[in-house]
């Protein structure tokens, strides 16, 4: 007899919610970036995950509803940037912006550009807009936008152990969600970069930045744009390594909202106290010259408050 999957639960928005078993895992790895590492076994309860990640369709039927006005359209406050620029402090997101010549220095400032006006209408700056694009994943989202709209689905983001398990689609081991090669007979996978990073992209028209979600095939779960497109928030807060397993085989200590029991701060601006969460996934601009986290076990920092024109979200539930 076949088994009896659970009901997708009711929530708020066109979801596609697909179950996901629960089970045990190796994650990270031990083969690419230190962050990765050590790999380690991490058991995870079943839980329904969106098949793709949320769109501007979405995300506009929230604001919408709501009116919810995301951090990039909103006015930072001096007290908490302390020794920034007056004129910096104004409504704005960072900008992919492709240099026209190669680059030698690994200075991301040659590629990311501050610019005001740049929201998730606006995605490439005040003069650009969302037509043509209700199907790309919404973009420009901090974590704060990204929790706003999963509460008001009803839904959750997901813990990383949770979304590394599901961008795995049940390939215990394997470097990326559908096998150990990039390019499995040279057939393209996921929007990732195709060129030189950062200033020769070769992909095709439509794929040249976000791309319609699910114009890749699917993994083993049937969960569309795990790998590429769109970096996605999870709810765990950063660490530099994993930690070690303790003696049942969990991930590291989580608090209710989903992340560890201490968060995470960038020592490089102590004065400066912004929680920084996972990212998973890796986005159209991670290219083998440059960035190979293409992968499930790939993890990125990123701050709360802090949204970009290539990261997004995606949510979860759980019984």
């Amino acid at each position: 007899m076949a088994a009896t999957l659970p009901s997708p639960p009711a929530c708020r928005g066109s979801h596609e919610l697909i179950w996901i078993p629960g089970g045990t895992f190796a994650m990270g790895s031990d083969r690419h970036y230190p962050e990765e590492a050590p790999q380690h076994p991490v058991t995870v309860d079943g839980f329904w995950i969106d098949a793709a990640p949320v769109t501007n369709r979405q995300f506009a039927e929230f604001v919408n509803a709501t009116g919810h006005v995301t951090m990039a359209e909103k006015v930072p406050n001096e007290a908490d940037y302390p020794g920034a620029l007056p004129e910096m402090l104004r409504a704005g997101s960072l900008v992919f912006t492709p240099p026209k010549h190669p680059v030698t220095s690994t200075d991301i400032g040659q590629w990311w550009t501050f610019k005001f006006g740049a929201d998730w209408r606006h995605p490439y700056g005040p003069r650009s807009d969302i037509r043509g694009k209700y199907d790309h994943p919404v973009v420009h989202v901090a974590y704060s936008d990204a929790r706003a709209y999963a509460e008001w689905a009803g839904l959750d983001l997901a813990t990383e152990a949770e979304w590394e398990f599901a961008a795995r689609g049940g390939l215990e081991g394997a470097d990326y969600a559908w096998g150990d090669e990039l390019m499995p007979d040279g057939k393209q996978m996921a929007n990732t970069w195709q060129g030189i990073f950062p200033h020769k992209n070769l992909r095709p028209k439509g794929h040249d930045r976000t791309s319609v979600v699910r114009s890749f095939p699917p993994n083993g779960f049937g969960l569309y744009d795990m790998i590429g497109n769109v970096w996605e928030w999870t709810n765990d807060y950063w660490s530099t390594r994993h930690n070690e397993p303790a003696a049942s085989p969990c991930c590291i200590p989580h608090n209710p909202r989903g992340g560890p029991a201490e968060a995470s701060y960038d020592p490089r601006q102590p004065e400066i106290r912004i929680t920084r969460r996972v990212l998973k996934g890796g986005s159209h601009l991670c290219a083998p010259n440059y960035c190979r986290r293409y992968r499930p076990a790939s993890r990125h920092a990123e701050p709360d408050d802090t949204s970009t024109s290539h990261v997004g979200f995606r949510c979860v539930k759980r019984p």
